[in-house]
């Protein structure tokens, strides 16, 4: 959750415990300062809760008296950035937040939200992206938790297409997120689908056998193996450790050394230009197996590095 979110719905609790809250009182306990507390506040009135102010030398801010809060209603798409704005919050406090926002939910929403949550995997702490639209997500972890088949259009790099699927898992990894399912439109091949991409999801009759979902650790494999136009391999005198500070592990595939240290790096890349400076920053000895034109990256980079030292043209 951003902060400015988390300190909104932290102001609307201290309210909601009641009486009258200062100004300084609320700046203090939210970290803030007076005017940022009064801009929360104008936040709050705009969601139409009725916070009222006390003016005087002992004034601030309260909630009506008799004032009850209407259930929370939100549209998928909201209840959706939500939870997972709260699934991105660490501590108590975000812990906290989450129950209470389940709770005020109608349970039919409250439920499919769980679902996203069950079905998804993560690769790491959750990222800052936007959140699917939710007549794609919220489908997705019904078919994943139900082993049920669904079709959808799927804009791939060559253009809009229909698949039909069985959906074994979604996938949050930094920020971004993907399907993991077995394409049946391609003897069930296990793919990757990137949601941003996907659209009219639809679930089909029929159930099939769902395997056991990927760990965060074989996405990443997956995602540095899929196939794209450069199938690099360079070798490199380091330890993946080192290897995977500059290159991660959603990138570069690491293989096992040799008697004299040198470790290949598999690398799959739509472009090379991103690479040398990559693979220059590692400060270890390399050599580039494939693909020649990734040599001549490497030359113009150098080029460039000779030009702007001492003596050089820049």
């Amino acid at each position: 959750m951003t902060r400015p979110t988390a300190r909104v719905l932290a102001l609307l609790e201290l309210l909601q415990s009641g009486g009258l809250r200062t100004v300084g009182e609320l700046a203090d306990r939210l970290g803030v300062d007076d005017r940022t507390v009064r801009r929360y506040v104008d936040h709050l009135r705009d969601l139409d809760l009725p916070v009222e102010s006390v003016r005087g030398r002992h004034g601030g801010y309260r909630l009506a008296r008799s004032h009850r809060l209407p259930p929370l209603m939100l549209t998928d798409d909201e209840a959706l950035a939500v939870a997972l704005a709260l699934r991105a919050a660490t501590g108590t406090a975000g812990a906290a937040a989450a129950a209470k926002v389940r709770r005020v939910l109608p349970a039919p929403l409250a439920r499919r939200l769980e679902q996203v949550l069950d079905a998804t995997t993560t690769t790491g702490p959750p990222g800052q992206g936007a959140a699917p639209d939710a007549d794609v997500l919220l489908p997705l972890a019904d078919a994943v938790e139900h082993a049920r088949p669904v079709t959808f259009t799927y804009a791939g790099g060559q253009g809009p297409s229909e698949r039909v699927v069985h959906p074994h898992a979604l996938v949050e990894h930094r920020g971004r997120w993907y399907l993991r399912a077995a394409d049946q439109g391609r003897s069930g091949q296990e793919r990757t689908f990137r949601l941003e991409r996907t659209t009219r999801v639809r679930t089909l009759p029929g159930r099939f056998e769902r395997p056991a979902a990927p760990t965060g650790e074989d996405f990443l494999d997956t995602l540095a193996r899929a196939p794209r136009r450069y199938a690099v391999r360079v070798r490199v005198q380091a330890d993946p450790a080192h290897v995977h500070r500059y290159l991660p592990a959603s990138v570069a595939v690491v293989g096992d050394a040799d008697e004299q240290g040198w470790r290949p790096v598999d690398v799959q890349a739509e472009d090379l230009g991103w690479l040398p400076p990559l693979l220059l920053a590692l400060g270890r000895p390399f050599t580039v197996e494939r693909p020649a034109a990734l040599h001549a990256e490497l030359a113009a980079a150098a080029a460039r590095l000779v030009a702007a030292g001492p003596g050089g043209d820049g």
